[in-house]
């Protein structure tokens, strides 16, 4: 906490970024980190830089000044957040190569540190919990409670994954205390779905088939299927988490196509199967129970490649 205090004292330019494709985790940490030290270090010039969030995170403050393209800065500090490697990082790894200090922090149990300063608690549910306790919560300011319980909603899935515990509980209580409009958070940015995403989620759902007796569930879409139903990789965020509980299912996968030959490849487990060990063999991140990485293969042979690794562990 004190090299994370004093490393934004000693900086006037500040850089924050997360993880490609960002989710509500990686977007109100980055979000929330910007408000904390605008709310309470004076002087200090700080930019985000992400992919530019869905729609459904716009009301979250600082959203709408995010930077989407690298640029030639050198930065005093650069912020790594919400990422267990620098290749998620793209295309700003040569910003955070050129900043003066860089810092990472993050839950991710995949991770293996990077920055010249790091913090990993891979124990906390979302890398928003691990701000709050980095954060004095005498001066978490409503805009920046906002950030941080959207971070936390998401990555426990309200509150229902096996990452949710006692503390994180209470730290989202306070965070309420402040002011926060709950409904707004939990029914906009996680259960509120576009026409187009409920055909996604159709669409995906047809798609899936069931393997070894019942315990997984895999499910995809193609490059032409995204295109005829006009969506892109935002359109398919809690896909994963409806094949999940699929009655019986120890596994669930979910593939679509992010070019004509690279899928993306989601992962959850419902206790048997670790697939943040599958997801760290093709270099993609995540948590025992939620992992996933990018494959540069056609459907047949990620779907194989995919399989073979959970029965191996059935």
């Amino acid at each position: 906490m004190n090299e994370f205090i004093s490393s934004i004292e000693a900086a006037d330019s500040i850089a924050i970024t997360g993880h490609i494709h960002p989710d509500g985790d990686c977007i109100g940490s980055c979000l929330g980190l910007r408000q904390y030290i605008l709310d309470n270090f004076r002087g200090k010039s700080v930019t985000v830089y992400l992919e530019s969030p869905a729609p459904e995170f716009r009301f979250l403050s600082g959203a709408g000044s995010v930077r989407h393209e690298a640029e030639v800065v050198r930065y005093d500090l650069f912020f790594v957040l919400d990422c267990s490697s620098l290749d998620r990082i793209e295309p700003f790894i040569s910003m955070y190569e050129n900043a003066t200090k860089t810092f990472c922090i993050d839950h991710h149990i995949s991770s293996k540190g990077i920055g010249q300063e790091y913090i990993l608690k891979p124990q906390a549910s979302a890398t928003c919990e691990v701000l709050y306790e980095l954060f004095d919560p005498e001066h978490i300011s409503l805009d920046c409670a906002y950030c941080l319980y959207t971070g936390i909603v998401h990555d426990t899935g309200v509150f229902k994954h096996s990452n949710t515990t006692k503390q994180t509980m209470e730290y989202a209580g306070d965070l309420i205390s402040r002011g926060i409009d709950t409904s707004k958070v939990i029914d906009e940015t996680f259960y509120q779905k576009t026409f187009t995403q409920n055909r996604v989620l159709g669409q995906a759902l047809l798609n899936s088939c069931l393997y070894e007796d019942g315990q997984v569930i895999l499910s995809y879409l193609t490059g032409e299927e995204m295109k005829q139903l006009e969506a892109d990789s935002g359109d398919t965020n809690g896909i994963i988490d409806q094949l999940r509980v699929t009655k019986g299912v120890e596994a669930a996968v979910f593939l679509y196509a992010l070019d004509a030959d690279t899928y993306k490849v989601s992962m959850r487990s419902n206790g048997k199967v670790n697939v943040a060990a599958i997801s760290e063999e093709f270099k993609g991140g995540g948590h025992v129970r939620a992992a996933g990485f990018s494959m540069k293969a056609d459907l047949a042979e990620v779907t194989d490649t995919v399989l073979s690794r959970i029965q191996k562990q059935l």
